[in-house]
């Protein structure tokens, strides 16, 4: 937030190295932001720089200016996380929405605790032949270990 000249600044145009081209890059809410900026001017000196203007935030017009900017940032937030929440409601009802591929196909997990089980292979042994990590190898057998206890419960009474 701070630049080498000791200003803090949203400009447009080509920007200053240590300078904001939004208001959103300073923070993305108005309390943060004002906590922040108070900090900044009481224990720095920092201004508020807008074009070719300066702005003492302690003064009513940059105070004004200040708070404006921060209620931008904070609405702008606000808008990205909300169209960020629709976007995933969509995907995940049209089907799309699905997570991380799995490192191990059924045929290679079942493969891979038949193994375990039968001793003949270790988890370090196994997390080298099948290209995946220890930690990926042990989710498998909790896995197994948990469908195992299910199968094995009675179901309920019909």
């Amino acid at each position: 937030m701070e630049t080498a000249t000791g200003r803090v600044a949203v400009v447009t145009g080509k920007p200053e190295p240590g300078m904001f081209t939004s208001a959103r890059q300073l923070l993305p809410s108005c309390r943060k932001l004002a906590m922040v900026g108070d900090r900044l001017v009481t224990t720095r000196g920092v201004r508020l720089q807008l074009g070719g203007s300066v702005h003492d935030p302690t003064d009513p017009v940059g105070r004004l200016l200040f708070n404006v900017l921060a209620m931008v940032a904070e609405f702008e937030s606000d808008l990205i996380k909300a169209r960020t929440r629709e976007g995933l409601a969509v995907a995940r009802a049209a089907g799309k929405l699905r997570g991380r591929k799995p490192k191990l196909t059924p045929t290679r997990e079942a493969l891979l605790v038949d193994l375990h089980r039968t001793g003949q292979k270790s988890p370090s042994d196994l997390a080298e032949l099948f290209g995946v990590g220890r930690s990926t190898v042990y989710r498998a057998l909790e896995r197994a270990t948990t469908e195992t206890a299910a199968a094995a419960r009675p179901g309920p009474a019909k």
